[in-house]
């Protein structure tokens, strides 16, 4: 279980927290004033007797936390003391084995732990993770750097090839021994010292981000005292706005948080171009001001001690080291690939300036497009060029209808799924649902929670996790959770949804089904415990479906009528896909570019200045565009500084090489077929981390992607306009 600690610990987007005073606290309800519950009711302490042992969130309150997880660390180094000393010689199941079935009552503490301090968290939570965040990477370290153990893990690799293990069995022993070297198992004592330094400090630089960022997002928001400020948005828009201000006391005024990215989608729809300016500013600077929320000095650091862990383990920079072990390889062929796409997607992107430029001039607007006009000129374009706006289709796609009627749907023609509501199953959050998922011979599959509202105790984003992981070892099935940022409506008014929401409801999905399908023996290689540039490839996948015709007019009907969205309609947003894919493409290189410039630093090159280096770098790479922004600049890029990403944003577009080729294989093949779907399960969504991620596509597609299909469904072949 350990291995499933240390990728949480690396890897997950949840090592996020705010302080928000009288914030909901974990379980189905708010509990105040309640006092420490009598030693042994600690619900962490046993496995949860909920169907398949989902979190007991009806009983665990903020002080379960803390010593269930010390009391789990405890008893895990116990375990794994047992393991290094045993006499007999090692083999895969005394040794191996054992350590997958190690740290039981840290496992599930942290999946629980995880999931809600990304998702709810709390000033208690936060305390809380400042305290064990650092004692948590002490303890993976107290595994990885045990020389006894690894002798011990060493052993059976070294033995591997005649040992008459399965390939699964293979795929694990050589897991470990890779990871265990990674790790720094192999390493002087005295440079062991030396990692325990960095790692203790990463760490707590790591929270100190996450900590930074929320609270430079919430205080970001742009708080407006006049409504005629909001000109453009829709009533129900404001009405939400409303609402936001007075949760924070501010009754009277209006509020817009910031989402996650640079860019707002309020943008779009803000007449007035000072607002825009501002909101623009407001979530540029959210965390560069100077202020106790500024993280300039955080990712400097950051950036440093990961070079300096890198060298230590023999590799020139932080991404070479990454990027070994995934899809990639190096950070040249990397950067080679994003680098190769630059110059179509600015093309496009210039061309897109142009059109909105000549339609700024010709409303004799008098001044030169900027990044915060882009969103609301690139709409009247697209309006100009296909008749369409977000308001004409946003009643066609309420949040219910996109869930059951739409992705629900998608699985069930592809996979066979069947999906029941479950209200017996207790939540963090009232606005949490849960679903037991059944496979297409009736048999119970798994437990999906869906948490799709923002709110100020969240962290910004979108993302899949597990509550508890699929293995034959232990014979548990997956529950698995969706966590988005969508706006909550005002009480009585329905949650309609714009495209791009609609996108991140199948892709966070196709993460979900990624980690039900799994059908794997251990839990180190089950689900989405993948290279982090094949575990994007599912998800990127699954967005496909959300135009496929017959799903499509399954979901996309009136919220009030429940009138289909009239052909027309449909046509026009046919026609526009690839509209503004330019930007977009733009700004997704303009990150993942930046990405890489912070971490092919070597050590002892840190940036005396954030901003300077980061404008350098764009220019490097012959991404700058004044108009188009990264998608996350750097003191804000949360992927990349405590999500798991660093030297891996790239992954996203490695990936729609991937999902796009695979698309085209389904095209080429009858399209939307549940035989074709049980070959994509089979193949791809079962098989976890027990194969080679390039094997697993080469021998499903036949051949090895190529970037046609990625090109073509961007609209950027041919460098033309669409």
């Amino acid at each position: 279980m350990k291995h499933l600690i240390r990728h949480r610990l690396e890897l997950s987007a949840l090592l996020l927290a705010v302080t928000i005073p009288g914030a909901c606290v974990p379980g189905a309800l708010k509990r105040s004033g309640t006092a420490p519950l009598p030693a042994g009711s600690n619900p962490f302490f046993s496995e949860s007797t909920l169907p398949f042992h989902a979190p007991r969130f009806d009983l665990i309150r903020n002080e379960h936390y803390e010593p269930a997880l010390e009391e789990g660390m405890r008893q895990e180094l116990a375990e794994i003391d047992a393991i290094a000393k045993q006499t007999d010689a090692a083999t895969f199941d005394n040794t191996i084995v054992a350590m997958e079935k190690s740290g039981a009552l840290l496992g599930r503490t942290a999946q629980a732990f995880f999931g809600v301090i990304g998702a709810n968290t709390n000033d208690t939570l936060q305390k809380v993770q400042d305290v064990e965040a650092p004692k948590l990477a002490a303890h993976n370290d107290a595994i990885y750097l045990n020389d006894q153990l690894y002798l011990r893990v060493k052993s059976v690799y070294d033995r591997r090839a005649s040992s008459g293990l399965t390939p699964e069995q293979l795929a694990l022993v050589e897991r470990y021994d890779r990871d265990f070297v990674r790790a720094g198992a192999q390493l002087s004592e005295a440079d062991k010292v030396h990692m325990r330094s960095i790692n203790q400090e990463l760490s707590k630089l790591s929270t100190d981000f996450s900590n930074k960022l929320l609270a430079g997002t919430k205080t970001g928001a742009l708080v407006v005292d006049n409504v005629s400020q909001l000109d453009g948005l829709t009533e129900a828009e404001i009405i939400t706005a409303a609402e936001a201000a007075k949760e924070r006391g501010l009754t009277g005024k209006w509020v817009l948080p910031l989402r996650n990215t640079t860019q707002q989608p309020a943008q779009a729809e803000l007449k007035n171009r000072a607002v825009r300016r501002k909101l623009f500013e407001l979530s540029t600077l959210r965390t560069s001001r100077g202020d106790s929320s500024d993280t300039k000095s955080t990712i400097r650091r950051m950036s440093q001690l990961r070079a300096e862990k890198a060298q230590l383990l023999g590799y020139p920079t932080w991404a070479a080291y990454a990027l070994v072990t995934q899809g990639a390889k190096t950070p040249e062929n990397a950067v080679k690939l994003l680098t190769d796409l630059v110059p179509p997607a600015t093309a496009r992107a210039r061309e897109e300036a142009a059109d909105m430029q000549k339609l700024i001039d010709s409303q004799g607007g008098g001044f030169k497009l900027q990044p915060w006009d882009w969103q609301y000129y690139s709409e009247q374009v697209r309006k100009a060029k296909y008749d369409l706006d977000e308001s004409q289709i946003m009643p066609y796609f309420e949040l219910n209808s996109v869930l059951q009627n739409g992705v629900f749907f998608a699985a069930n023609k592809m996979y066979g799924l069947t999906f029941k509501e479950r209200h017996d199953i207790p939540v963090y959050h009232p606005d949490v649902r849960v679903f037991e998922v059944f496979d297409a011979d009736g048999s119970s599959l798994a437990l999906f929670y869906a948490d799709y509202f923002k709110r100020d105790n969240k962290s910004g984003g979108a993302w899949m996790d597990q509550f508890v992981d699929q293995s034959r070892l232990t014979g548990w099935k997956p529950v698995v959770y969706n966590v988005a940022n969508f706006t909550k409506p005002a009480a009585g008014q329905p949650a309609l949804l714009t495209y791009d929401d609609v996108t991140t409801m199948f892709h966070e999905f196709g993460h979900a089904l990624h980690g039900m399908f799994s059908r794997v023996g251990y839990p180190t290689l089950s689900g989405t415990n993948v290279p982090r540039d094949f575990v994007e490839f599912p998800s990127q996948f699954n967005e496909h479906w959300a135009m496929e015709p017959t799903v499509f007019a399954n979901y996309a009907k009136h919220h009030q009528t429940g009138a289909p969205m009239p052909q027309a309609l449909v046509d026009k947003i046919k026609l526009s896909r690839s509209f503004n894919q330019g930007f977009a493409f733009t700004e997704l290189l303009g990150a993942s570019l930046l990405d890489f410039a912070w971490h092919t630093l070597p050590p002892g090159t840190t940036p005396s200045d954030v901003d300077a280096f980061e404008a350098a770098s764009l220019k490097r790479f012959n991404v700058a565009m004044p108009e188009v922004p990264p998608r996350y600049r750097s003191t804000y890029f949360s992927h990349i500084w405590d999500g798991g990403y660093s030297a891996g944003y790239y992954a996203y577009t490695w990936s729609e090489v991937l999902d796009d080729d695979a698309y085209a294989w389904f095209k080429e093949h009858g399209g939307m077929t549940r035989a074709n779907g049980t070959r994509f399960r089979d193949m791809i969504l079962s098989r976890g981390g027990t194969e080679d991620a390039a094997t697993l596509y080469r021998t499903f597609r036949g051949r090895d992607p190529n970037v046609d299909a990625l090109l073509e469904e961007r609209g950027l072949k041919g460098g033309t306009t669409q």
